[in-house]
């Protein structure tokens, strides 16, 4: 997982006294001391400046391949502790305006990352060489993998974790996370594709190279259904590896009659013996997916 492994971890940096930080954003959060103490401060601004700059991360990837993620509930503290101690201020971009606690990131050539106007990341994201973001949103705390591409009107919510070569088609919702602090984000890893107007949201995991048709939504409830083999297997909250997932529905018994409840259908693999951007084209078209 070479884009998500990329980024440090919010436990060891060096250069940043992480503990200290976390130690003193934990009493902040607890009230034990003032918003305009000092050291508090100094504790949420550079936290933030880290994010911003890559060096901490809000979640960090499992140190061997199918691991599970590791959440830094202190890292979303110091989001929403920024919040409370800033006010919002106008800011203008061209003949844009805008009014929010937040400015727009900065460094984007020097970053080497393409941002169609009117694209917009947060201070805070990160977004690593080669992304490109179309007229799309990324929020703070998010991060974009290394030559990811954020379509038209996608948008990647508060704190997401989207990995490398990662393709959001046109419309789709990543959801954000701040609250409750040790929820965990939603994550999709690298070479995974995320078709058009898809919804990925409450902290559900699309794990590498997956590929999910027009218009699937998952959420932590979302029965996920794998009807590869001779019997169905139903499972939520995750996606595997190099799954091809569409749109699906299956016949729920209520009061007033049996109607279609929503889910996602597992219905294929992607291959691995082709080039990865074409077998991302291919899947769609083998298993009749629409991107």
């Amino acid at each position: 997982m070479s884009g998500m492994g990329a980024a440090t971890s919010a436990t060891a940096v060096a250069g940043y006294p992480l503990a200290r930080w976390e130690a003193t954003i934990a009493r902040g959060w607890a009230g034990e001391l003032a918003l305009d103490e000092p050291s508090l401060r100094g504790a949420v601004e550079g936290t933030l400046a880290a994010l911003d700059c890559g060096d901490v991360r809000v979640a960090s990837p499992p140190a061997v391949a199918g691991g599970e993620w590791t959440t830094h509930a202190w890292v979303k503290q110091a989001i929403l502790l920024y919040f409370r101690t800033r006010v919002s201020t106008t800011m203008h971009a061209g003949e844009l305006e805008f009014f929010d606690k937040l400015p727009l990131k900065h460094g984007l050539e020097a970053a080497g990352v393409r941002v169609v106007p009117p694209g917009v990341a947060r201070y805070g994201s990160f977004l690593e060489k080669g992304v490109i973001l179309m007229p799309g949103y990324v929020n703070v705390g998010a991060r974009v993998g290394e030559g990811s591409m954020v379509d038209t009107w996608a948008t990647v919510g508060s704190c997401a974790q989207i990995g490398a070569r990662v393709h959001l088609s046109g419309g789709v919702g990543i959801g954000g996370v701040l609250e409750p602090p040790q929820a965990a984000p939603v994550i999709v890893e690298d070479d995974a594709f995320i078709g058009s107007r898809s919804i990925v949201v409450e902290g559900v995991r699309v794990r590498a190279g997956a590929v999910l048709g027009a218009g699937v939504v998952l959420t932590a409830s979302t029965p996920i259904v794998d009807v590869r083999g001779s019997e169905a297997v139903e499972s939520r909250g995750e996606v595997p590896e190099r799954a091809v997932v569409i749109s699906g529905y299956r016949p729920k018994k209520f009061a007033a009659g049996p109607f279609g409840v929503p889910c996602a259908l597992i219905i294929g693999t992607r291959s691995e013996s082709t080039d990865r951007k074409t077998s991302l084209n291919e899947a769609l078209r083998e298993f009749g997916v629409a991107g």
